[in-house]
């Protein structure tokens, strides 16, 4: 009787051990990032999220790049009261951010280091990830002052026009690639939370 109880509680502990690692896998992506992942070129994003010229009033300089996140667009000012708009992809809930930062670097299929908060935030994320086509940082990389945060393109074009990262600003790749051959080094960028009236 002694080993039947026994053999019931490993039973009962294997089934809960199952249900919680199940459970636990199910919320461990809260940014969507998928390691590995090769970005499916051929997904169509919705029309209101492909790169087009709209109009666009504003102050700034032709060539600033002005980030709205509850449109979640990215506008790149071209003057004469238009610009290019971009969909994107931005911070999910307590994630969001606003402020001036300048380009400070750019780079090509940019390797990934999850920063450190992202790592006890997400610790099953790779320390290291090589740039190429699974890389979550996609074809191209835009880095904004000394944050941690960047412009840079994606391996799940289906979280553009989304709220899931850390903070980033993602465009799907062929995007990203076309604002990354547009704009220098230096470049300002204005983040804002709320739409301009």
């Amino acid at each position: 009787m002694t080993k039947l109880r026994h053999l019931v509680w490993m039973l009962i502990a294997a089934v809960v051990l199952v249900l919680s690692t199940s459970q636990s896998f199910a919320q461990k992506r809260p940014d969507a990032d998928e390691p590995g992942l090769v970005a499916d070129e051929s997904y169509e994003l919705d029309p209101e999220w492909q790169k087009q010229v709209v109009y666009f009033r504003t102050n700034e300089p032709p060539g600033t790049i002005i980030v709205s996140t509850a449109e979640r667009h990215l506008y790149l000012v071209q003057g004469n009261g238009r610009a290019l708009r971009y969909g994107i992809g931005v911070g999910r809930e307590g994630f969001q951010w606003q402020g001036l930062l300048n380009i400070t670097r750019k780079a090509e299929w940019p390797d990934w280091v999850p920063p450190p908060e992202m790592i006890a935030r997400q610790p099953y994320l790779p320390r290291f990830m090589a740039g190429g086509p699974g890389n979550p940082l996609g074809a191209r990389a835009m880095y904004l002052g000394t944050t941690v945060y960047r412009i840079h393109g994606t391996n799940r074009p289906d979280t553009i026009g989304t709220a899931v990262s850390s903070g980033c600003f993602r465009l799907v790749n062929n995007d990203v690639a076309d604002l990354y051959d547009r704009v220098p080094v230096g470049t300002k960028v204005i983040v804002r939370q709320k739409p301009q009236l």
